[in-house]
């Protein structure tokens, strides 16, 4: 039993601990005093616990035998690519809703539970896109995470549940799949030139640290049954990108468009509002891409 004097441990249960964003959410949250029990598939390692989401039957014994006082929930099948759209749906959709069903299913009431969905739920959007615009998905993995919404906003009067649609964001560690990472790898290893899809895209990018210490707040602040962007507000070209990783790496290549990877259903442009963020935690601090490129630069 905790002695009155001691301060009190907040557990989180983090799916998709070991992804790309989990591991910063893992360190933030745990900078910050929580005890975090992170899931996976297969073998656990330390402060993890073996969960697959898409069974009901383990999310009902996981939470039930831990009894989380926050839960976040960030594992998806997130690249838009993804070969097996079906594997898409039942992990994003059907994994998300057994986890809160689960809750359900064993009267277990967390906190807060932060669910991550995606800015790509609005699709083909011109100009500043806040979270009264109607969702418009062109892809599987967009329509995979506004099926997941829907189903969740069910939940939203017997569960504390906030869902954030985060657009780009990138950082150390990301995959090369993914486009900023992919362009930092070819100049670190002085390519002579990239290959790429469609140059005239404008994405708005975040730093993964910013959307960390984003989910965390959130998670301590007194919302529940709301949907928020986060996002920087401010597009960056793919061109900008490729000027930016060039003057900081000081190295030139050659850019070519490879038409295999144009994609014909690409979102143009998208650039988010954060205004409903900023009133929620109105102390985040944005990072400048400039400062992620070269944190990402650095590690050569």
């Amino acid at each position: 039993m905790r002695h009155p004097s001691e301060p009190e441990i907040h557990r989180v249960l983090l799916t998709g601990a070991n992804g790309f964003t989990g591991v910063y959410v893992r360190q933030v949250l745990a900078d910050a005093g929580y005890e975090v029990i992170g899931t996976c598939v297969g073998s656990p390692g330390l402060g993890e616990r073996s969960l697959d989401i898409t069974s009901l039957q383990d999310c009902r014994r996981t939470i039930g035998e831990l009894r989380p006082n926050f839960i976040v929930h960030l594992a998806a099948i997130s690249f838009v690519a993804h070969d097996d759209p079906l594997e898409m749906y039942n992990v994003n959709v059907i994994g998300t809703t057994n986890l809160l069903q689960a809750c359900v299913d064993v009267s277990h009431t967390p906190k807060k539970i932060l669910i991550a969905s995606s800015a790509n739920v609005y699709g083909n959007v011109e100009g500043v896109v806040d979270e009264g615009t109607l969702p418009a998905p062109v892809n599987h993995y967009a329509a995979s995470k506004m099926a997941m919404e829907y189903l969740v906003r069910t939940w939203f009067e017997r569960l504390p549940i906030v869902v954030v649609r985060p657009f780009n964001y990138t950082g150390r560690g990301q995959s090369e799949r993914f486009l900023v990472p992919k362009i930092v790898s070819h100049f670190v290893r002085r390519r002579s030139f990239i290959e790429l899809g469609n140059l005239d895209v404008a994405r708005d990018f975040s730093d993964v640290r910013m959307v960390s210490r984003a989910y965390r707040a959130l998670l301590e602040a007194p919302v529940a049954g709301e949907t928020l962007n986060v996002c920087s507000g401010n597009p960056r070209t793919l061109l900008d990108i490729l000027d930016l990783v060039r003057e900081a790496s000081g190295h030139e290549l050659e850019i070519r468009v490879n038409p295999a990877f144009v994609r014909q259903n690409e979102v143009k442009m998208l650039v988010g509002s954060a205004e409903r963020l900023a009133r929620v935690v109105p102390d985040m601090h944005s990072i400048e891409l400039e400062d992620t490129i070269d944190w990402m630069l650095s590690l050569a």
